[in-house]
Order: structure tokens, then sequence, then C-alpha cells
């Protein structure tokens, strides 16, 4: 039974490593931006598609966690 409940645990991990990938590609668009103001569309752009990947690891992620957990 504490099996099921270690496997959801480093399922919810995911989540926490897409938290930190959403981080990291937050910083170096800023980053980006601040170094070069005329790419601002194409950064944001990027930046977005590159959130919205990141951010479904992570509701794959959740949805891993509560099947394990309720089936």
């Amino acid at each position: 039974m504490e099996i099921k409940y270690l496997a959801a645990a480093i399922a919810v991990l995911a989540g926490a490593v897409s938290a930190i990938a959403d981080g990291i590609i937050c910083m170096k668009a800023v980053d980006g931006i601040a170094r070069n103001p005329e790419v601002y569309s194409k950064v944001r752009t990027t930046m977005i598609l590159g959130c919205a990947l990141s951010e479904t690891t992570a509701i794959y992620a959740l949805v891993i966690a509560i099947l394990i957990l309720f089936i």
C-alpha cells in the first residue's frame, strides 16, 4: 500500500521540475529581451510556447498521480 503513495509522490515531482523549467524559461526570455528589445514579440511568442509545453508535463504528472492514488 505504501508503494502506491511513493509512486504518486514521484509523479508529483515532475510538477516541481516543470515549475523550475518555467522559471528558467522566463528568466532567459527576460534576459534576451533586456539585451535586444527589438525581438520582443518573437521572444515572447517562443517563451509562451515553451511554458505551455513545460506545463503539459505538470498536468500529465498530476493526472498520473491521481490515477495511481485512486485506481
